[in-house]
């Protein structure tokens, strides 16, 4: 499913967190967010799951405009933080919900969840502990889990490497390829990881104060590139990436 942003702002106050005057994801891509803290990724990808208003702008979904519509809602899958997912519940539980909602059998619950059985590492499955008791990384495991249950198209997620161990991190990096590779799934990533991004993404644009600053495929040299841009950030003025 492609996504198409067009002259999209939002302010809060004096402050623009985002002015997007046009972008489009191809579907199928793997598409990668960057920038420092406050550059945007998070308000970007919060007004492209419709959970806060812009100020201007249209955000297209395959066929569907998504401040007027809720079927986008049935092929886009999405991790942000510990918001999206019901702490009070137990893993299994909140699975089960989650499969409730998109009308799937227990039984294609239960091969579905095998397929993360090495993202979890038994950590997760068949414990006591309620989702908000477990540690940052397993609550992360579970929401993006749940993100995917469902077999989505289209898959937004926010800093999905922070808080894993490095072998969740590489066990995640294989997972998101294989969605790209074999499900043609639309993958949009935010992360201040840069050599993960540039592992998992063909496609990174740069933010900085809400706004574009590179859009570049990914080479050999992008993660060079993106390391020399950030080192020089508040020390001079960082020269453009070479697309």
């Amino acid at each position: 499913m492609e996504i198409r942003i067009k002259d999209l702002t939002k302010t809060y106050g004096a402050y623009t967190a985002v002015d997007v005057k046009e972008l489009s994801v191809p579907s199928g891509e793997s598409f990668g967010l960057v920038g420092n803290n406050g550059a945007g990724k998070t308000t970007l990808f919060r007004s492209i799951l419709d959970l806060i208003e812009p100020e201007t702008g249209s955000i297209q979904i395959g066929d569907f405009i998504t401040k007027s519509a809720e079927n986008w809602k049935d092929f886009t899958g999405s991790y942000l933080d510990e918001n999206f997912i019901v702490g009070h519940l137990l893993p299994e539980e909140y699975f089960d919900f989650v499969a409730s909602l998109h009308g799937m059998s227990q039984s294609d619950l239960e091969l579905k969840l095998a397929e993360f059985e090495t993202l979890f590492n038994g950590e997760i499955a068949g414990g006591k502990k309620l989702i908000r008791d477990l540690s940052k990384g397993n609550q992360k495991k579970v929401g993006i889990a749940a993100a995917l249950l469902f077999d989505p198209a289209v898959l937004i997620l926010d800093e999905p490497f922070a808080n894993l161990d490095p072998s969740t991190q590489i066990r995640l990096k294989d997972l998101l390829k294989k969605l790209k590779e074999d499900k043609g799934v639309t993958l949009l990533i935010s992360s201040h990881d840069l050599q993960h991004v540039t592992e998992v993404c063909e496609r990174i644009v740069l933010l900085e104060k809400g706004q574009i600053i590179n859009d570049i495929r990914t080479s050999p040299a992008t993660l060079k590139d993106l390391e020399d841009y950030f080192a020089g950030v508040g020390k001079k003025e960082a020269e453009p990436i070479e697309k």
